[in-house]
């Protein structure tokens, strides 16, 4: 499949690469690290970055200004990103052949090209091994702006190598990456530092989360209480592992509240919760899910589905 994606970009001029919305760093790490390669090893193609920008990941790097002009002729490559819907900037229909890459399972297998490894903690380790692929088939080089972009998706999709997703062959792309000459105490400074309002809310979270005896637990956090804080939504996911060291804790839901719909953000030390996320119009992995609840009363039909969950 390496093989096909390489032959793939080099029948095109141009290259836009999408990525999901409310990106993570996998997101932009798998986006730029894939953009920065291609720009090395073909210069004179046009390689652009779309999606709008998260603040919150300044420190990862912008994506470009893309105009519906770029896309005819171009190819499109969707990275890190199970389904069209949740796809940043739905004028990925417009360029002229369509790929995917990812690690999510493959419920919307669209593209006419596609890699899809769920076996691979992140989609930016799967980026390394195209990479890999590619130097020994095609002399390929990685810049060291793209060795840091990939190295950020891979330890932050991996809770820095402490999720079950973590794998032999996670820790030799790590490996590998870590030899090339960029700043990792600076990187892991822009990924884990927090605000002290982030931090408050942290305290607020420990304080405040519920938790059966079926093991699931769930904190609510309402737009008031964003506001008492002075904290955005989008920053918030910066907190949903906390929970994570709760002594007797089997899985658990975060609820964040947005003006027109509540963020559901799903977790779990071994109970299978992507199955609860699709079940409210979400999706994700078997550990790590998101959904959307529109009002508190569907937010604690979430609830009790996951003390069912945990129950079983």
């Amino acid at each position: 499949m390496n093989s096909q994606i390489i032959d793939t970009i080099k029948q095109f001029d141009t290259i836009i690469i999408h990525r999901h919305v409310r990106p993570d760093p996998d997101a932009y790490g798998s986006q730029l690290g894939l953009k920065y390669l291609i720009e090395q090893n073909y210069p004179e193609k046009r390689v652009l970055a779309a999606g709008e920008h998260d603040f919150t990941l300044d420190f990862l790097g912008f994506p470009d200004t893309v105009e519906d002009s770029d896309f005819e002729g171009a190819l499109v490559i969707v990275t890190d990103t199970a389904n069209t819907e949740r796809i940043d900037d739905q004028r990925y229909m417009k360029g002229a052949k369509l790929m995917k890459i990812d690690h999510h399972p493959n419920d919307d297998a669209y593209g006419e090209v596609s890699l899809v490894d769920t076996a691979a903690s992140s989609t930016s380790e799967l980026i390394y091994e195209l990479f890999a692929y590619g130097k020994s088939e095609e002399s390929w080089e990685l810049p060291a702006k793209a060795a840091r972009q990939l190295y950020a998706g891979i330890i932050a999709d991996t809770g820095r190598f402490l999720f079950p997703s973590t794998t032999e062959r996670t820790f030799d792309a790590a490996g590998e990456l870590i030899k090339y000459d960029f700043d990792r105490n600076a990187l892991h400074n822009g990924l884990y530092e927090m605000d002290r309002s982030l931090l408050h809310l942290q305290g607020f979270i420990y304080q405040n989360f519920v938790m059966d005896e079926s093991g699931a637990a769930h904190v609510k956090i309402s737009m008031d209480i964003l506001k008492e804080f002075g904290v955005t939504a989008t920053e918030t996911s910066l907190l949903v592992g906390s929970l994570g060291n709760v002594k007797g804790l089997k899985a658990w839901v975060i609820f964040i509240e947005e003006e027109t719909e509540i963020r559901v953000r799903l977790r779990s030390k071994g109970p299978v919760i992507n199955g609860l996320a699709k079940e409210f119009g979400g999706g994700g992995h078997p550990m790590a899910s998101g959904a959307t609840a529109y009002s508190w009363e569907e937010a604690d039909k979430v609830i009790e589905r996951l003390k069912e969950i945990c129950s079983s």
